[in-house]
């Protein structure tokens, strides 16, 4: 808060995310990004309502499920349709359908990587980074089950294979295998296949990234998450005492309250 004070809170999630269709293959992925996209517009909107010294007023759900279609749309036109169609004109010169969609790919890779690049030049953007590397430094130390202190938290990295950021390279990557095979006219049909096929992309991704988790001791099958480790060189920076703080305290929320409810 804007006075030092490190302020929580706790959130009951909807049994949707946590009941018997979270162990089904392919509809937990579904259930993951639309967990993900929920907490996460309701984290914002808290930490807005804090920083601003509000009083804690939920939004509408109306007003929150907007929200969430502006963000998805902005975010669909942003790294599926805008590569779609930059990529459009040199079709011709590439010379087949399979090529142009791999460009695509490229194409979307690099946006996504030059706007989180961009946008962590931003100082409160960078200080995002700073608290997420608290936060995977604070996961780390509780998976081995290290004391949740500043000096024991300190000796891990800000990287972590199950981060979001991973989550989001990795959809980038399945994608382009996803539209690599589909023919690039009509316009409208291409452009509907790129919005369609998210869900299943999304899906896939999710798939990857918890059987890498569960392999994490292979080496052949650790190798599979360098990239996603590296691209959090950008995502992540070195924590200050103060954010690890706010880690630690997260943490041990969500470890007390997991416990009273099971």
């Amino acid at each position: 808060s804007p006075s030092g004070e490190i302020v929580t809170k706790v959130k009951k999630i909807n049994t949707l995310f946590t009941g018997k269709l979270r162990s089904i293959p392919i509809i937990r992925g579904i259930l993951a990004l639309a967990e993900t996209l929920s907490l996460g517009m309701d984290a914002l909107n808290y930490s807005s309502q804090v920083a601003n010294q509000e009083e804690d007023t939920p939004p509408s759900k109306f007003s929150s499920v907007m929200m969430i279609l502006v963000s998805l749309s902005i975010a669909v036109g942003i790294f599926f349709i805008l590569p779609l169609l930059v990529s459009k004109p040199f079709e011709g010169i590439l010379g087949s359908d399979v090529i142009s969609n791999v460009a695509e790919g490229i194409i979307r890779l690099l946006v996504f990587l030059v706007y989180v690049t961009a946008i962590s030049l931003m100082p409160d953007i960078r200080r995002v980074y700073m608290y997420h590397g608290a936060e995977h430094m604070a996961v780390h130390a509780q998976e081995k089950g290290d004391p949740l202190t500043i000096e024991e938290i300190r000796k891990y990295p800000t990287a972590h294979p199950r981060c979001g950021t991973a989550f989001l390279l990795t959809i980038m990557v399945i994608a382009i295998v996803a539209f690599t095979f589909i023919p690039r006219d009509p316009l409208w049909m291409v452009i509907g296949s790129r919005i369609v096929l998210i869900p299943l992309i999304a899906s896939l991704s999710y798939e990857f990234i918890r059987f890498n988790s569960k392999h994490e001791t292979n080496k052949w099958i650790s190798t599979l998450s360098i990239p996603n480790l590296l691209l959090q060189s950008l995502t992540t920076k070195p924590p200050d005492d103060d954010q690890i703080e706010v880690a630690i305290s997260a943490m041990e929320l969500a470890i007390s309250t997991d416990a009273k409810t099971t």
